[in-house]
């Protein structure tokens, strides 16, 4: 059988986490044994982590990785790294927000044998017209910088074979700020058999997001550099 890492960062979560790792959790239900749920929860100042802590002695196959940076950009890289050293098969990474659907999980892995790549198209969302209108800068500057247009680039809610993201995940830092991004870019860039699905994407519920629109377009500023750079690095591995 398939072995499945579902990966999740999380930070300050109080409200949300327990449900959102109690629904995530039935996912593994009949999956490999090998299968896991793996949240990094680093520099939470609210009792995620006590609440994780609790719900892992009862749930052998929730870990806990807990030594990662603060930001979410490397933490997912951090579990990215995790699922390849522990050879897993498929990775599958969401957010511990609340703001996607585990039943929508299901038609993402039937597909896994036909693509190496299945990302979720957030044609509506839950979260404001502000993020949505930045979702389309993103691609229309990966359009730009790199030729690849994909609908969009930033969705947490991916399905990917651990093969293929371990040929592209050591060519970012480790403390890169837009993993998911770049990942998708690459599968774009290079060709891998890719699809985008139609997801929902809720509104927050509860608690607050930690990255505000002033930050992302400090991120975005920043990310500008980082396009030209990666793709220098890209055209030269050629």
């Amino acid at each position: 059988m398939d072995s499945l890492y579902i990966v999740m960062p999380a930070y300050n979560e109080e409200a949300n986490i327990f449900g959102v790792i109690d629904s995530w959790y039935s996912v593994l239900e009949g999956m490999s044994p090998d299968s896991r749920l793996v949240v990094a929860d680093s520099g939470s100042e609210d009792a995620t982590h006590n609440i994780l802590l609790k719900y892992k002695s009862k749930h052998p196959q929730l870990e806990i990785l807990e030594k990662t940076e603060k930001q979410h950009g490397p933490k997912v890289i951090a579990l990215y790294d995790y699922a390849i050293q522990n050879n897993a098969d498929y990775i599958f990474q969401t957010d511990s927000d609340g703001q996607t659907n585990p039943k929508e999980f299901a038609a993402f892995w039937e597909l896994r044998n036909d693509y190496d790549g299945i990302f979720g198209n957030r044609t509506v969302r839950g979260d404001g017209k502000s993020r949505a209108f930045v979702e389309k800068v993103v691609c229309f500057l990966l359009k730009l910088y790199f030729k690849v247009r994909v609908p969009d680039a930033n969705a947490p809610f991916r399905l990917m074979k651990t093969s293929v993201v371990k040929k592209y995940l050591y060519k970012l830092d480790k403390d890169y700020n837009l993993p998911n991004i770049m990942m998708t870019t690459y599968f774009s860039y290079y060709g891998e058999r890719l699809t985008f699905k139609e997801i929902s994407f809720k509104s927050r519920k509860a608690g607050k997001n930690s990255i505000n629109i002033p930050k992302i377009f400090k991120i975005g500023w920043k990310a500008l550099g980082d396009f030209r750079r990666l793709k220098k690095d890209m055209k030269q591995s050629q």
